[in-house]
């Protein structure tokens, strides 16, 4: 018996093995490509130009917030609202006696937007038990208003202190209360 072989005949192109086998390389090609591009068309620039006095400031919180876990320090923030005129007042209570400062600094820092914190300069108004209590309040200023509801960040602090806390709860009628970590 004889046995015919059939050869094919069709163009290696018309075949779908090349085409299968080609697809990693020129897939790889493509992406090697858009990889180039971007790294050339975008702007690499620094984190920022001032890291070492930023490096430097966030020493100074550290610093400050140690103070405050040094002598004990808590504060009961009691805010009706951040809209413009609503009242803030802080109580202030440590295990010594607090520096007299005449003035203490509030902000609420937005979670996702720089420029839409908060900021209030709070005035003492009473002292109390020899000093390891004081009260201080204020208002808000002008700020604009937020369409949505922000899980703020407070920050309260003082020339040698700082307290750090969670503000979800501003605003609710409740007062917030932050103890000072190590």
């Amino acid at each position: 018996m004889n046995t015919v072989t059939v050869e094919d005949t069709t163009p290696w192109y018309r075949q779908k093995w090349p085409w299968l086998l080609m697809v990693p390389p020129v897939s790889a090609i493509v992406g090697c490509t858009i990889t180039i591009t971007l790294a050339i068309l975008s702007a690499d620039g620094m984190v920022t130009a001032d890291y070492y006095k930023r490096g430097l400031a966030i020493n100074e919180q550290l610093a400050r917030s140690q103070f405050a876990h040094k002598v004990g320090l808590q504060a009961e923030i009691s805010v009706r609202g951040v809209a413009t005129g609503d009242d803030v007042k802080v109580q202030l209570r440590a295990d010594q006696v607090l520096p007299a400062e005449a003035t203490l600094k509030l902000r609420l820092v937005h979670p996702g937007r720089d420029g839409s914190d908060r900021q209030v300069i709070l005035a003492r108004t009473a002292v109390h038990d020899d000093g390891r209590v004081v009260v201080f309040s204020g208002q808000w200023g002008e700020v604009e208003p937020l369409g949505s509801v922000v899980n703020w960040r407070l920050v309260l602090e003082a020339r040698d202190w700082r307290l750090d806390g969670d503000g979800s709860m501003i605003g609710q009628g409740k007062p917030i209360r932050i103890d000072a970590v190590s």
